[in-house]
């Protein structure tokens, strides 16, 4: 475990110097001591702490009033308050303020430390998570372009030096890694982001449509032309003209579009004249244009046109570094849209969300967040709603194996999968039984007290299930 910063908080020192030597044998890291609430205060503001483990009854200043005063300067801190008998009310109003745990004393020396990693653990995921977004705040520029890999900054670095220039640009990547946000960065940070971006998807159009399209046409140029059009390219005087998967434009298009790169004009069907034309054009491409070129199904002097300048977007698999700041980001945009402000990762999903092959890059990690998002009922994504509704899912249903786990060793996927079945047998037990925590721990056979300490651990309450009723 890395360096961390634990404050002890008791007004009886002989408790203070028993926990201190326990957690500093058992946990390490650095340990703080204050006799009062009010000494713990002072001592936070100079060096905040990953975890205060505090006793609540105390003379000057209780642990909920400190605790208040800690989620005023720092939410990430983690406090679990200690109680003794007769102040579990206490305790668990501590819990409803905030608190991380409780600790009834006297208590298990193991499940103390045990508690206190966890703490740090949690604490660790929020400073992570806040880290995350400030990152992600610095990047606002770039029109949804994130990342903090050195391949997308060298992109963005690209993008701010030759935007605002008139440079035609061809952006190459595969399905997913965000070459239309690139396109639309580039527009938006040059001279002609006044104006709108036109975009157009070349294979989505039959070849006959396509060229009216772009170069338009007069009235009469055919049987249904009973009014002049005006083609994209002149929809994109002055901006930007996107040709999104540009390869598989025909060959005969393809010749007058090299005209028009040439000779900065457009001739629409039907007319006689050339048009001038002052459009940006920028490409994009999932397809290796240059084997097109020996098939002879792309021009290469059109490729040599189109390719004054390459960006080649990465796959997510390449940035794996990228994938927590892009998590993020989308968990705070569909949390948002669907009303769920407040979500967070927990560790196990992120860590899922790191390891697993992304053959779709970040169009399938986009549509993977919002699927979670959706499916969980709780106050954080776990692991179960990133795997919820798709083919790895089943696979854990039908005693498989998953894309995520076998990413992990041995031990911490045995860890992983452990996890998840705890929390859905959790669930279920509580389901079953309407919210009762006592039936449901006696249906287990577990103490109602280790069955509340299961609940706490991974953030389960009863309410919901009692509202169902």
């Amino acid at each position: 475990m890395k360096h961390s910063k634990i404050l002890i908080v008791d007004d009886d020192k002989t408790m203070l110097k028993l926990l201190a030597r326990v957690i500093e044998r058992k946990c390490g890291g650095e340990i703080n001591l204050a006799s009062s609430g009010k000494d713990a205060y002072e001592k936070l503001k100079e060096c905040p702490p990953d975890v205060i483990l505090t006793d609540i009854k105390m003379p000057d200043m209780d642990g909920l009033a400190l605790m208040g005063l800690v989620k005023e300067l720092d939410q990430a801190i983690s406090v679990i308050v200690m109680t003794g008998f007769g102040t579990i009310d206490l305790a668990v109003r501590a819990l409803k303020e905030g608190a991380y745990d409780f600790l009834q004393k006297p208590f298990d020396n193991d499940y103390l430390v045990h508690t206190i990693e966890k703490a740090l653990e949690r604490t660790d995921l929020l400073r992570e998570n806040q880290l995350l977004q400030k990152k992600i705040k610095r990047q606002g520029i770039f029109q949804g372009l994130i990342g903090q890999s050195p391949q997308i900054r060298q992109i963005f670095d690209l993008i701010s030096r030759i935007a605002d220039t008139d440079v035609t640009v061809l952006i190459r990547g595969a399905s997913g890694t965000g070459k239309e946000l690139a396109a639309r960065a580039i527009h938006a940070l040059s001279g002609r982001s006044s104006r709108e971006m036109v975009a157009v998807n070349c294979p989505a159009l039959p070849e006959h449509i396509l060229e009216s399209e772009l170069f338009g046409y007069a009235k009469g140029a055919f049987t249904d032309a009973t009014r002049d059009k005006k083609g994209l390219f002149l929809e994109a005087d002055g901006s930007t003209l996107l040709l999104d998967e540009i390869a598989d434009i025909p060959i005969s298009i393809q010749t007058k579009l090299l005209r028009v790169l040439q000779e900065k004009e457009i001739r629409p069907l039907g007319q006689t004249k050339s048009v001038k034309v002052d459009a940006r054009v920028i490409a994009s491409t999932n397809q290796d244009l240059e084997k097109k070129i020996e098939m002879g199904q792309f021009r290469e002097d059109l490729f040599y046109r189109l390719n004054v300048l390459t960006i080649t977007m990465p796959s997510l698999n390449d940035i794996p570094e990228d994938i927590p700041i892009l998590a993020r980001h989308f968990l705070g945009l569909f949390a948002s849209e669907y009303g769920k402000e407040g979500l967070e990762f927990t560790r196990e999903a992120l860590e899922c969300l790191e390891k697993r092959m992304w053959k779709g890059n970040v169009r399938q990690l986009q549509n993977t967040i919002k699927r979670a998002v959706l499916m969980t009922s709780d106050n954080s994504i776990t692991l179960a709603d990133i795997l919820a509704g798709n083919e790895e899912t089943n696979n854990i249903k039908q005693g498989g194996t998953t894309a995520c786990f076998e990413q992990f060793n041995y031990n911490e996927a045995k860890k992983q999968m452990l996890s998840r079945f705890t929390r859905e047998y959790l669930l279920g037990a509580l389901k079953k039984t309407t919210g009762n925590v006592t039936a449901a721990a006696d249906k287990s056979g577990l103490e109602r007290q280790a069955f509340q300490r299961l609940m706490r651990r991974y953030g389960i309450t009863s309410g919901e299930f009692r509202a169902k009723k």
